[in-house]
């Protein structure tokens, strides 16, 4: 839902030669022209069914004028893509006295939301294609509306990535993070260390080449979102047992090699050099100024066995506080972040272990145990910004509308000052990859991910789920379903006239 909108009965016809123009053209303009002018027009619905699912008795439109273009006015059009940019727009339609439709916004970014916008009040029928006499005044309750995906439980087609990145689109998420490598696999060609893939990945075809990431970076850049990349780090690493030193082995109580690896091998030099090979890699192929470190759920017992690291420990100070040596390895790689200009995003467990971190660090909130409220007053009052995914993970699927629990959840409803509240600049929408592959993601993940679109997008007034179900019911089919895109039923019952006619439809991408 827009801030603030207002709208009349009168409506303006799309002329058939319709056309959006702007000052100044550039080439991510000039594809979201040609983009969205193909999604406005998209096949009319038959004339023997009603017009609207929500209102299968609406009267035959009646125009009072005919609107032949949309004119785009960017302040600045030279604005990178960043966790500041700027997504406001305005927009004005009228009729009087002649039909004019202006979209004014500061940056890029903010005309690609109001095109959207644009593009979701046009009704389509077999009469045409009509629009609203409409003022629009909006922007983004949060700066960081992400969506995350998992890439190595199950490796993701990346025609798959693609349409996900469209709906994200549709839906006004400005970040992908890409959760590309993890203990399972590791899909990510590395230009420094080709081993990782070659021995990581789960067969040679299974990859994402370098120009696979290239084209993903740019897709998503041309529609405003972010790729942000994770290597998670030290646990969820057993892809990277190629290098050889890299992991821990891991010993019996006896004191013999197991013939396990576990976490990285945080006591070596070697590991740090080969880190900061890898991330300048990093730096030079993904162009955002953030990379997701992880940093979650690191199992001790293998660092604890090994007798090496156990003499370091005691060497160290460290007694049998192994939090202490995650801690020490944590601190020399955000050493190198530093170092070589990356900024970061962590999971909570690097601070909930004491680590000492950048201003600058973004810490992601994602465990429900002990309450995830509880956890963004602690962070946020360590002055450190935080993005919250503890209640949107939806990969967990439960019987019913299981979207209303997405809905209701508010990533600043915590205890704590203003101050602290205005540190939480956004969520995170997960999907985890173990029962989740090119065969179930898009209807996995839609339209319930629109419900925490909703929320992040719109006023923290905009919270009534009764009043969300049609329009995100409409979203589904008119937004999702009419434009290609697969999306599970969000209600009981309901039906969608653009299912029979583009669903069994192949999808065709604009060209890079």
């Amino acid at each position: 839902m827009p801030q603030i909108m207002s709208s009349t009965k009168s409506m303006l016809k799309l002329s058939t030669d319709f056309q959006f123009e702007t000052d100044i053209p550039t080439d991510v303009i000039d594809k979201a022209f040609q983009r969205y002018r193909r999604l406005i027009f998209l096949g009319p619905l038959p004339r023997n069914e009603p017009s609207a699912a929500v209102n299968p008795y609406q009267n035959e439109i009646s125009a009072v004028g005919n609107l032949t273009k949309l004119f785009v006015q960017i302040d600045d059009l030279s604005a990178n893509l960043t966790l500041n940019s700027d997504d406001s727009y305005s927009l004005s339609i009228h009729g009087q006295p002649e039909p004019v439709a202006f979209l004014h916004a500061k940056q890029t970014w903010g005309a690609l939301r109001g095109l959207e916008t644009f593009s979701q009040l046009i009704d389509a029928t077999y009469d045409g294609f009509f629009i609203n006499e409409t003022k629009i005044v909006d922007y983004p309750r949060f700066k960081y509306r992400g969506v995350m995906l998992d890439s190595a439980r199950h490796y993701l087609m990346l025609d798959v990535i693609l349409q996900n990145l469209d709906a994200m689109s549709y839906n006004k998420f400005n970040v992908f993070h890409w959760h590309i490598v993890d203990d399972q696999s590791f899909p990510f060609v590395s230009l420094t260390f080709p081993e990782l893939s070659q021995h990581g990945s789960y067969t040679p075809r299974h990859v994402y080449t370098p120009d696979d990431v290239e084209t993903v970076i740019q897709y998503a850049y041309e529609r405003g979102i972010r790729v942000i990349v994770e290597f998670d780090t030290p646990g969820h690493s057993g892809s990277w047992r190629s290098i050889p030193n890299f992991l821990t082995p891991c010993y019996t109580k006896n004191g013999v090699p197991n013939g396990q690896l576990g976490p990285i091998n945080p006591i070596l030099n070697s590991t740090y050099v080969v880190l900061e090979k890898f991330f300048r890699e990093i730096k030079k192929r993904f162009p955002d100024q953030y990379v997701h470190l992880g940093g979650d759920e690191v199992n001790f017992s293998c660092w604890a066995s090994n007798p090496d690291i156990q003499n370091f420990m005691t060497e160290h100070g460290f007694g049998d506080h192994y939090e202490l040596l995650e801690q020490y390895y944590e601190h020399n790689l955000v050493s190198i972040m530093e170092k070589i200009g990356l900024r970061y995003i962590i999971w909570q467990d690097v601070v909930d272990n004491n680590v000492k971190v950048d201003p600058h660090t973004v810490v992601q909130v994602w465990k429900t145990s002990p309450s995830y409220k509880s956890e963004l007053a602690k962070v946020t009052k360590m002055n450190l910004q935080t993005i919250l995914s503890s209640c949107w993970y939806l990969n967990y699927i439960h019987y019913g509308r299981d979207w209303e629990r997405f809905y209701r959840c508010d990533p600043q409803n915590f205890k704590g000052s203003q101050a602290q509240k205005d540190l939480v600049v956004g969520g995170e929408a997960c999907l985890w990859g173990e029962y989740v592959d090119s065969t179930n993601l898009m209807e996995r993940f839609w339209p319930r991910a629109s419900a925490v679109a909703e929320r992040l997008w719109s006023s923290a007034k905009v919270n009534n789920v009764d009043a969300a179900l049609p329009r995100i019911d409409h979203h589904r089919c008119y937004q999702l379903i009419r434009r290609g895109l697969r999306a599970q039923p969000i209600n009981g019952y309901s039906f969608c006239q653009a299912e029979y006619t583009v669903v069994k439809n192949s999808r065709d991408y604009d060209e890079l």
